[in-house]
């Protein structure tokens, strides 16, 4: 019989999965990703733009609506994949998709004013954290040994394990 000496605090936190941190960072990454995007278009000009077919620098086209969805696609399916995946091929999947996303993150950037630092700045900065924040609890995902520790299989000297 166990006896229980400490009382249990009502705001301890069970660990969680790393698989939920890392779906739960990648939904979060979703929807700041989502709305950068939504707000840009109440940038001055951009519907304008919209309007006569070009987005940034790029004329609309199915190539490049496909290469959009393509991005946004990626990172959806990450929240998916980060719950559903087996941890060695979820750990790899996260190192490799994560780092992909800051340079595209930075890239939402380029080409803007000065005027426009503090919006670019916060979002990519945020983006980039939450990516981090992957890197790491991928990089650091708890490692388990494959084969469950047992009783030796080697006889000691002397009939004796």
């Amino acid at each position: 019989m166990t006896i229980r000496t400490k009382t249990p605090n009502p705001l301890d936190d069970p660990p969680v999965p790393v698989q939920a941190k890392l779906a739960a960072a990648w939904t979060s990454f979703m929807f700041l990703y989502i709305y950068v995007d939504y707000f840009h278009l109440h940038k001055p000009g951009v519907i304008d733009n919209l309007r006569v077919g070009v987005v940034f620098e790029f004329d609309i086209s199915p190539t490049l609506l496909t290469m959009m969805l393509a991005s946004v696609a990626i990172p959806a399916l990450m929240v998916m994949l980060s719950m559903t995946l087996p941890a060695r091929v979820n750990r790899a999947t996260n190192l490799v998709v994560a780092p992909l996303y800051i340079p595209y993150s930075v890239f939402n950037a380029a080409g803007e004013s000065w005027n426009w630092a503090p919006f670019y700045g916060l979002s990519i900065g945020i983006e980039v954290l939450l990516l981090a924040f992957i890197l790491r609890s991928a990089w650091t995902w708890p490692r388990t040994p494959a084969v469950p520790a047992g009783p030796a299989t080697a006889a000691s000297p002397g009939g004796r394990r």
